[in-house]
């Protein structure tokens, strides 16, 4: 597994930090539309610690309406080509299903594609493999404006552990070599409450198909399940931190987070107890 996708240690997995460029993402959405803005939160990430940045251009919360090709390009390449001409050293993942959007945020210095849709979208393995990048596959049942419409598993577990173990086989079918892939079962991504907490009580099993996992369930809508009292977004650094702990535990790689000097250190200090206890 190249470094750039390995736990720090056993118990410490990589953040990543996330830059929404978009009016509608379900936690920051508006606040870093400007590509001043959105590259001053970038490397102020970077400087609360995030190992990968991840910048995305079209948002997919619950019940987002698409955005077109040409748009969320212009939103993400200029905060990507900001971030590395500011720290060339910055590890960025570009946050789209679109294979153009996806080429040309490489192209602009992006080193991995992030896609919820688990390149599902026609041409995308292609890219990929063509792009040489590394590649996070996400689960996610149905698309985000309908992915919260009652969704349905025969076992929860086992459905996502397949998609991602075929969607794996299909991009290394396509070119993609094992060592660039990442899996991301998609907390929050067609799934109600039970069925995020039972995948994120499966994280080993998930860590077992050989792959690297990314964990993404900051501030997700979940954490309102067990704490009606978080409706707002900004209500959910507790139930975050306790996921992304959690995660750590269970063998994640990466865990993708909104809040990352909180995350950074509270896994930092669970990894020194961890490591004290050895």
């Amino acid at each position: 597994m190249p470094a750039a996708l390995s736990p720090l240690s056993p118990w410490r997995p990589l953040v990543m930090g996330v830059v929404n460029v978009t009016p509608d993402s379900f936690s920051d959405g508006g606040r870093f539309v400007a590509p001043q803005a959105a590259r001053d939160h970038a490397l102020t990430l970077l400087d609360q610690g995030a190992d990968w940045l991840d910048i995305g251009g079209e948002s997919t919360r619950p019940g987002a309406e698409p955005v077109g090709e040409a748009e969320e390009m212009d939103r993400v390449l200029p905060v990507i080509a900001a971030i590395r001409a500011a720290r060339a050293d910055a590890r960025v993942s570009i946050d789209t299903v679109k294979p153009a959007v996806a080429e040309a945020a490489i192209q602009a210095g992006a080193a991995m594609w992030n896609d919820v849709s688990g390149l599902r979208t026609d041409g995308a393995l292609e890219m990929a493999a063509r792009l040489g990048c590394a590649v996070c596959l996400m689960h996610m049942q149905g698309e985000p404006r309908t992915m919260q419409d009652a969704p349905r598993y025969d076992d929860v577990i086992t459905d996502v552990a397949r998609f991602l173990g075929q969607r794996a086989g299909a991009a290394m079918a396509a070119g993609v070599a094992r060592e660039r892939i990442v899996l991301d079962p998609g907390i929050g991504f067609g799934k109600t409450l039970a069925h995020n907490l039972a995948l994120l009580g499966a994280l080993e099993h998930f860590a077992g198909l050989g792959f690297p996992i990314l964990v993404g369930a900051s501030r997700k809508r979940f954490i309102a399940g067990i704490d009606p009292a978080a409706g707002e977004a900004s209500d959910r650094l507790g139930g975050s931190l306790a996921a992304a702990l959690y995660a750590a535990r269970a063998g994640a790689a990466m865990v993708r987070v909104h809040d990352v000097r909180e995350t950074v250190q509270a896994l930092d200090v669970q990894a020194a107890i961890l490591e004290a206890r050895r």
